[in-house]
């Protein structure tokens, strides 16, 4: 077995989450999900906690024919689902986004999804028939009612002007009005997270939460109507779904006590820096970024590759995902991905085994670290629902092709769930496109 150098194994002793420190991490991500439910204490929370207005979860009965819409980055998607007991079929295009309409005005926006819309229906023949429609926006959204979202801040490159703190269904309705050429009946305005959950529990009546773990990430949960102080709705209703924009974790500081010298670099260098810590600590978008500055740090201390940093190793965001989980993906002590990334995309030749041991050390210590705070959080709203057996609804590209992310997550959350609580951990197909879909057709046969 190759032998890593004693300081990278020190270098790397930070990442690691004891005991001690999940339970402090779980403690504190409690305490900010209270405050986010909280009539008093919502405004100054940094776990925002929205309210998303669905109270009802997919039987697995639906029945019907339905479109979906999924805004959430450069390209977006229109969907028709139908829904047959059980039975599902799927249809749709994918359109893009233009950089200007990006930055664009919201009139920009929205008539270019109308058009999008349009052609959509005419390509399917669905022209003459009155679809109900789930849009799913993944941007932070306030929901004042199922069919009601103002958007509180563009993330992911957006920046178009007439936007925030407005009614995004009212700016879609509107500008599929100013055409006049389909018909089309907007049902609900969710975001991935919570079409992530309701496409799991069209299968599974468990599922209580809706994880994304990809290139951002945030996460929605069941909660109890009562605690839910901010709710305007139904409240014959048990349950409704919380939003909780969990990226925003320890932007209030309460993970200085796990953040290092490399999260904050990648903070400074970001375009909203101080916001979305967490999710800079565990999300896809980051966690190359981190590995590649410890890297640099380590040969510039001339610990690994003899010393010689290359040009491509002081770039910035050049170390992908797609990097991450193929250097994990090696089976230990083989160094097959290792050796073609380093080699292929960052310009070293003739790396000792020692080195390459090194580049997976580093690799695999950030994404446990970020595997164990995932954890932490999901054991945390596991506790806090407490119900006998709960499914967790995941996507996202880092769970979904990272190697081990699923077995260190049931690693990590075992300890931490309380005894007597079974948990299952379930991918979800197509959460932002069939999630909304369900999300639609509930609210439609409820109608």
């Amino acid at each position: 077995m190759t032998e890593v150098p004693e300081r990278v194994k020190q270098i790397c002793e930070q990442l690691i989450i004891t005991e001690d420190k999940a339970k402090e991490l779980m403690k504190k991500f409690l305490h900010d999900i209270n405050r986010g439910l909280g009539a008093k204490t919502h405004k100054n929370s940094v776990v925002k906690c929205f309210i998303t207005y669905v109270q009802d979860l997919p039987t697995g009965k639906e029945k019907g024919k339905f479109l979906a819409l999924d805004l959430g980055g450069t390209n977006f998607r229109v969907l028709c689902v139908t829904l047959d007991e059980g039975n599902f079929k799927m249809d749709s295009t994918i359109f893009v986004i233009p950089q200007e309409i990006m930055t664009g005005t919201a009139k920009m926006l929205f008539d270019h999804i109308a058009q999008c819309l349009a052609t959509f229906a005419k390509d399917k023949g669905l022209v003459n028939e009155v679809l109900p429609l789930g849009f799913t926006f993944s941007f932070p959204l306030i929901q004042q009612g199922l069919t009601k979202g103002i958007l509180e801040r563009w993330t992911k490159g957006f920046k178009v002007s007439g936007v925030i703190g407005k009614d995004v269904v009212q700016l879609l309705e509107e500008a599929i009005a100013r055409r006049g050429d389909v018909k089309i009946k907007i049902c609900a305005v969710l975001n991935d997270t919570t079409g992530t959950l309701m496409s799991c529990a069209w299968k599974d009546q468990n599922t209580k939460i809706g994880l994304i773990i990809g290139t951002g990430t945030n996460v929605c949960y069941v909660e109890k109507v009562e605690n839910a102080e901010l709710f305007e709705g139904d409240k014959s209703k048990q349950y409704v779904i919380i939003n909780t924009e969990s990226g925003a974790f320890g932007d209030d500081g309460s993970l200085k006590f796990i953040r290092t010298e490399f999260d904050n670099e990648v903070d400074k260098h970001s375009i909203n820096a101080g916001k979305q810590l967490q999710e800079k600590m565990i999300s896809g978008m980051y966690l190359g970024e981190l590995v590649r500055l410890m890297l640099l740090k380590l040969a510039k201390e001339k610990v690994i590759f003899g010393g010689n940093i290359t040009d491509k190793l002081k770039k910035w965001q050049v170390f992908t995902t797609k990097f991450v989980s193929d250097i994990d993906s090696d089976p230990k002590g083989t160094y097959t991905n290792v050796k073609r990334i380093m080699e292929q995309e960052f310009g070293y030749s003739d790396l000792s085994k020692e080195d390459l041991e090194a580049v997976r050390y580093v690799n695999e210590h950030w994404v446990r670290r970020a595997a164990h705070m995932v954890s932490a959080s999901m054991a945390t709203l596991v506790n806090k629902i407490n119900e006998k057996t709960i499914t967790i609804a995941i996507d996202g590209s880092l769970y979904r092709f990272h190697p081990h992310f699923h077995d260190w997550m049931m690693e990590y959350m075992t300890p931490l769930v309380n005894p007597g609580i079974k948990f299952d951990l379930m991918l979800s197909e197509d959460g932002s496109g069939r999630g909304a879909a369900l999300v639609a057709a509930v609210a439609a046969n409820q109608k």
